[in-house]
């Protein structure tokens, strides 16, 4: 269980680390990509990014089958709080594939909608998982997203292309498909629950 520990905190800061310097170190940032060009610079950051994911993945998959719950719910409130977590991560799949659909109403209206993806994930899946390791990956995710947004918030706003219908289209059909792959088939093998066999 150690070397599982130490490779999910490990990933953990390796995909928050890569993903924070425009919050935490953006002059660091912005000398390393004048440094390094533009293709290089985001070529090292995929692949630590990738990294960061795959370790973080890989080790809580490991914890999440070994830890027990710090608390347990009563039954009847589990069993609807999944119910609810399976409501609320369709629109954070939407607001995902919104972030790269060009011309599509929700990245017309939200501006950031990847990060209020994130947040919306984060917070259903802290609903119903409640071990060590789900209270550091959700919740320090969460907060991630709290702070990125907000400090997105404070710069002028991305010029975003107006929205359009068949754009919308494409990332509801694509965002529905997507969580449909995630969570009858990549759940279950990336980290050993299904979710809709939960009751």
């Amino acid at each position: 269980m150690e070397r599982a520990w130490i490779l999910f905190v490990a990933g953990l800061l390796l995909f928050l680390g890569s993903h924070s310097l425009r919050l935490c170190a953006p002059a660091w940032r912005e000398r390393q990509l004048q440094r390094l060009g533009d293709k290089t610079w985001k070529g090292l950051y995929s692949l630590v990014s990738i990294a960061g994911f795959g370790l973080l993945v890989w080790g809580y998959g490991q914890l999440h089958t070994q830890l027990a719950p710090l608390f347990l719910l009563p039954e009847g409130a589990a069993r609807g709080l999944r119910h609810l977590v399976a409501l609320l991560v369709l629109p954070a799949f939407w607001l995902m594939v919104a972030a790269y659909v060009p011309r599509n109403h929700l990245k017309a209206a939200l501006k950031h909608p990847m990060t209020l993806s994130v947040k919306l994930w984060a917070l259903a899946h802290l609903l119903v998982n409640h071990t060590a390791a789900d209270l550091l990956l959700f919740g320090g995710l969460l907060l991630w997203s709290v702070l990125l947004f907000r400090n997105a918030r404070r710069r002028p706003a991305p010029a975003v292309a107006p929205g359009s219908w068949p754009g919308t289209l494409a990332v509801l059909v694509l965002g529905t498909g997507a969580y449909a792959v995630f969570a009858m088939v990549l759940h279950v093998r990336w980290i050993g629950v299904a979710p809709f066999l939960q009751g």
